[in-house]
């Protein structure tokens, strides 16, 4: 550890074994800088993100009340500093080539009851803002040897003009090529992003600014997601929610949680997934718009149809349906959300019925009809979303014993896969490979079932804490 405060920036740090031991034994805090270096340490050894909090030091003085134990919610002061203290070890790993798992994702019960009271309360700006001074500070001693960090200056309304462009380039490209090629990208922006937030600045930039961060936020966990770094998705998720919320804005915060959601569903654990949406449907509150609720809904319904809930998950896919109906469209929609249209909502359905299929065969009929729909309104710009179309297709006929026109979609579903940076497509692809095992004596069958395992990398061992639902290995 002392090497590791030597590099920081901290000759003069010296820690001996009994020091160490009265931390572990009596519970003790270490002064600053000792909770930085040893994250920095941590992260560097384990190979992945390990916050001050996450060593259970919280920031002297600042422990709220109803705060759970891993500190959650943070109180305002600390969104920014969690924020780019986070984004700096992640920018660390990039820059020496770690990519680890290893940490276990939060249950959705535990976000849900650490997170609900703070989310429903609204907060003042004026009186409930980061002290930007002590922030400053209190940021400043990361020293660019032990994390990435750039360093930023307030900004005005042209530069955060320039920003939010920059998140709808990043959305476009994550939508059409999956997140790995660009999550470096958008992590260095929003470590700048939480070091702007660190100045004062007029109210409705401030606005802007932690609107700036979610959004980058939740890219940079829907793209660490995508590729399969689980515990670091759900962080920035977090990280979205509380963004969302300084900025005022609590439908944003929803959907950030939302994002969660999904994420916990595709790792087969939609009994979290559940306890996310009721905290991001409830928390979002009466200003999210009709289409924005219908998306929370098709989430909703996905993890009840993992369960097996097929009446449950008719029913909220018909709530989803109204709402999305009754959006007259006479009040914009929100950046984030321009992207849930028609046939998301369709893709969203296809694979709801696809999943309940699995308890329940005749629902794959309908999947295969969203299925159709999503992909004639379809284009190029959302060629991931076209492949989970694809493999939705295809798995519902190989349940509907169609293995002529399963086949058809698997190998369209093929054809692109390549072109995309995804884990989550190739853990579709191991969930439709499972099903061909039925077919295998068909010879296209088996000459498909050869080009899925040429296509598809070995399988994830445990990744994220949890293993992907119903997927197989190849």
């Amino acid at each position: 550890m002392n090497r590791q405060a030597a590099v920081m920036g901290h000759p003069q740090l010296a820690t001996d074994t009994s020091r160490v031991r009265r931390w572990i034994d009596m519970g003790e805090s270490p002064r600053d800088p000792v909770p930085k270096v040893l994250a920095a340490l941590f992260t560097e050894r384990l190979g992945r993100v390990v916050t001050i909090e996450d060593l259970g030091f919280g920031r002297r003085g600042r422990a709220g009340k109803g705060q759970s134990a891993d500190g959650l919610p943070w109180p305002p002061e600390r969104t920014a500093a969690v924020l780019t203290e986070f984004t700096g070890m992640d920018l660390m790993l990039n820059r020496r080539g770690l990519v680890g798992a290893g940490a276990a994702l939060a249950a959705g019960s535990a976000l849900s009851s650490a997170m609900h009271d703070w989310l429903h309360s609204d907060p003042v700006l004026a009186s409930d803002a980061p002290r930007f001074d002590d922030l400053r500070m209190d940021t400043a001693h990361a020293d660019p040897a032990g994390l990435d960090r750039y360093e930023a200056a307030p900004v005005g309304s042209t530069e955060i003009d320039a920003l939010e462009r920059s998140v709808e380039v990043f959305r476009a490209w994550d939508a059409a090529r999956g997140g790995g090629l660009q999550r470096k990208a958008v992590v260095g922006q929003l470590n700048e992003v939480g070091g702007m937030l660190a100045y004062h600045h007029p109210e409705h930039l401030q606005r802007r600014l932690w609107g700036v961060a979610a959004n980058l936020a939740v890219l940079a966990g829907w793209m660490s997601h995508d590729v399969g770094l689980e515990p670091t998705a759900q962080k920035y998720f977090v990280i979205a929610a509380h963004a969302a919320r300084e900025g005022g804005d609590r439908p944003r915060a929803g959907e950030a949680l939302s994002r969660a959601a999904r994420q916990m569903v595709h790792l087969g654990r939609p009994d979290d997934a559940l306890d996310l949406m009721k905290l991001a449907k409830s928390g979002a509150g009466s200003e999210a718009l009709p289409r924005t609720r219908a998306m929370l809904c098709t989430i909703e319904a996905w993890a009840q149809a993992s369960m097996g809930r097929g009446q449950a998950m008719r029913r909220t896919l018909g709530e989803a349906e109204e709402l999305f109906v009754s959006d007259r469209g006479d009040v914009p929609a929100p950046s984030w959300m321009q992207k849930f249209d028609e046939m998301e909502l369709h893709g969203m359905q296809a694979l709801a019925y696809r999943t309940l299929a699995e308890h329940d065969p005749a629902a794959a009929a309908i999947a295969q009809r969203h299925a159709k729909e999503a992909l004639e309104l379809r284009g190029v710009e959302t060629l991931r979303s076209k492949i989970f179309d694809y493999i939705s297709m295809a798995s519902a006929c190989f349940i509907s014993n169609d293995p002529e026109q399963a086949d058809t979609y698997a190998r369209l579903a093929l054809v692109s896969i390549g072109e995309t940076s995804s884990h989550r497509t190739w853990d579709r692809l191991r969930e439709m490979y499972r099903l061909t095992g039925k077919y295998a004596g068909f010879a296209r069958i088996e000459d498909l079932r050869q080009e899925i395992q040429r296509a598809l990398p070995k399988a994830p061992q445990g990744k994220g804490g949890a293993a992907r639902g119903g997927s197989a290995k190849v």
